[in-house]
């Protein structure tokens, strides 16, 4: 007897399904004729029984033909934006049947466009689903099968897949942007379903003589099982329906097992016919097909049941699944987000008590229903998340490893991602101190749309302390007080003094008397000084200090230190075309023009001079408001 696999998941996925029921429905609802954007499906039966139900579809050209009472449902690829607001444009009736998954990509390059990043997205470029993402950031993405790029990658990147995608290809793609770019933000947005069923058709083709792959001949999801198939099993074969069916299959013996899967756009009908032929109506196969039918009409991934405790063995809770055919079990790892619950069930669980938990999968090897708690615990917590994010509550994790590009934390059992921008105020690249670590943090991002997103900041915290004391020490200043503070760095124009924990500068004018070059000449990193505060900006959070202001300006007694008619020994400056100018203490010059430095005639004071040397000159001249003293040499 010939012996048929069929694949898990095979046949209509949740969004296909989602949207064909949605469109029925619709239809049902105004009863007239309902017009798709594209077909509404890759499978020409079910676009064929759509048109029996007077459901049609329409190209994008065809819109401005459409009338205001018209009905437009958007398929579950989804459309770019543009396309959404000219058909509200027009006035007419949209029924958006799109994917959630879809609409959840979407969101996310629509959101990170909008800060700056640059969008990748893996999978076929000319494929609905993903023009309509590419519409969701201005038709400016890079669109890539796996990873092939024509020209060098920006560095702020957010990647995102189409959900058909082969995990492969998402893998090679991600592997060459995070080796060319160092911003980047990547989201494996491939369907959970269409995974489950890649995998699947992979494991069944490996092991079969012959595989049929059922399904649309443009639908990419079903090309891209018949390829992964067509890579284990040379004898695979893609058809659309029964009739596609070669007849030398049925009737070559030496085929003893065959494989079949189905693409997302395959209604289980179409399956049926095809197992149905092969088995020439085996009733075996029937009953397998209408327990898959029962059992995902009562229960579905994702659902919460209420189950009875039936034993505890191998650190597992088996339950009974009230009205259902098949018991659960509850993996020890699905239990609970403690450990010390986990290690010791009996004393937190008992025979016959009444359990709620969460549906992970419909059946495994061993035919029970894997069912999660942690899920819901996970779900308790994840609402306590929101509501510290939204209340910008102060919360503590333990930092469990280092990741590429920060850390990794849990919270109530949830992860946590801190970015390396987060950690601290200023980037060391030192992130294993924090492992095993509690720490203080506030969450920046939460998100639960198709897969909890938690990225919170211990930055914040450690900036909002900064921010407090700064402005402490602000407060406490005043002009004109004089303060001891630490020279910690220089600029070209001047230096930066640490007072009671801000920065205040020094500006090189501010520095000496006497004219510098540079604040180095003057002061030392590490150094203590006083200084005055001269100026205060409490707003901007600028301090100017004084040093010279605590020394005595040179200029105020100049006419009695420095009478018209002395001898005086200078040190020469400076010198220019039209003199030379004499040092004769910090802050203060005299100018012997050239016309007073020699008796014979000079060109220019460096014929008779050089700057740095010691020469005497007479005070001629005193100017105390205007700062100058006039001197001769040559009067010596």
């Amino acid at each position: 007897m010939r012996e048929i696999l069929l694949a898990e998941s095979a046949g209509f996925c949740f969004g296909v399904k989602r949207a064909v029921d949605e469109t029925l429905k619709v239809q049902k609802q105004y009863n007239k004729k309902i017009f798709t954007i594209g077909p509404l499906i890759h499978n020409n039966d079910v676009v064929k029984m759509l048109e029996n139900n007077n459901i049609f579809a329409i190209e994008i050209n065809e819109i401005d033909s459409l009338a205001n009472d018209d009905v437009v449902v958007i398929r579950s690829h989804g459309v770019p934006k543009s396309l959404v607001d000219k058909l509200n444009e027009k006035g007419v009736t949209v029924v958006n049947a799109t994917c959630p998954y879809v609409t959840n990509i979407q969101k996310k390059v629509n959101k990170y466009h909008d800060e700056g990043y640059n969008i990748i997205i893996v999978g076929d470029k000319d494929h609905p689903e993903v023009v309509g993402i590419n519409g969701w950031c201005n038709n400016e993405a890079l669109v890539t099968k796996s990873g092939e790029f024509s020209d060098n990658l920006p560095e702020k990147i957010c990647i995102v897949s189409q959900t058909t995608e082969k995990k492969s290809n998402w893998d090679k793609a991600l592997k060459v942007v995070n080796e060319k770019s160092t911003d980047v933000l990547s989201f494996n947005t491939i369907c959970s379903a269409t995974d489950v069923r890649q995998r699947s058709a992979e494991e069944i083709s490996k092991k079969v003589d012959a595989m049929i792959v059922i399904g649309g001949k443009n639908s990419s999801n079903t090309t891209k099982l018949f390829q992964i198939c067509r890579s284990n099993c040379e004898n695979t074969i893609h058809i659309e329906n029964l009739e596609e069916l070669p007849k030398e299959l049925l009737n070559d013996n030496s085929i003893r097992t065959i494989g079949v899967t189905a693409g997302a756009s395959t209604p289980d009908w179409i399956i049926k016919e095809v197992i149905d032929k092969m088995t020439m109506n085996n009733s075996e196969y029937n009953e397998q097909l209408e327990l898959m039918e029962k059992s995902t009409k009562k229960i579905h991934v994702g659902e919460i049941l209420k189950g009875e405790i039936l034993s505890i063995v191998k650190n597992e809770l088996i339950v009974a699944i009230d009205g259902y055919k098949a018991d659960g079990v509850i993996p020890n790892s699905e239990i609970s987000v403690n450990d010390g619950v986990k290690s010791k069930l009996s004393e937190h669980f008992k025979v016959g008590e009444l359990v709620d938990a969460k549906v992970l999968r419909l059946q495994n090897e061993e035919g029970y229903v894997v069912l999660s708690r942690i899920e819901l615990e996970k779900e308790k917590a994840f609402d306590e998340t929101l509501e510290a994010y939204k209340n910008g509550s102060i919360v503590t994790v333990k930092v469990t490893e280092v990741v590429n590009g920060g850390v990794v934390a849990t919270f109530k059992g949830l992860r946590v991602f801190i970015p390396a921008s987060q950690l601290d105020i200023k980037y060391t690249g030192e992130f294993d101190n924090f492992v095993g670590k509690e720490i203080e943090v506030k969450f920046i991002e939460v998100e639960k749309e198709r897969h909890i997103r938690i990225v919170a900041s211990r930055r914040v915290l450690l900036e909002q302390e900064k921010h407090q004391r700064e402005q402490d020490a602000l407060n406490s200043l005043n002009v004109g007080d004089v303060v001891e503070g630490t020279v910690k760095r220089f600029t070209n124009f001047g230096a930066f003094v640490e007072v009671n924990g801000i920065d205040g500068l020094v500006h090189i004018s501010e520095i000496s008397w006497g004219k510098i070059n540079n604040p180095s000449d003057v002061l030392k990193v590490g150094e203590k000084v006083k200084a005055k505060v001269i100026a205060l900006d409490i707003e901007k959070k600028k301090v100017s200090l004084s040093v010279k202001a605590l020394v005595q300006d040179p200029w105020m007694e100049i006419e009695e230190k420095y009478p018209e008619g002395s001898i005086v020994l200078g040190k020469v400056a400076r010198l220019n075309d039209f003199g030379a100018f004499l040092e004769l203490e910090p802050g203060v010059d005299g100018l012997a023009h050239i016309s007073k430095i020699s008796f014979n005639k000079i060109s220019h004071p460096s014929e008779v001079l050089k700057v740095g040397e010691l020469v005497k000159a007479r005070i001629i001249k005193v100017e105390k408001e205007n700062k100058r003293i006039g001197l001769s040499i040559k009067d010596v």
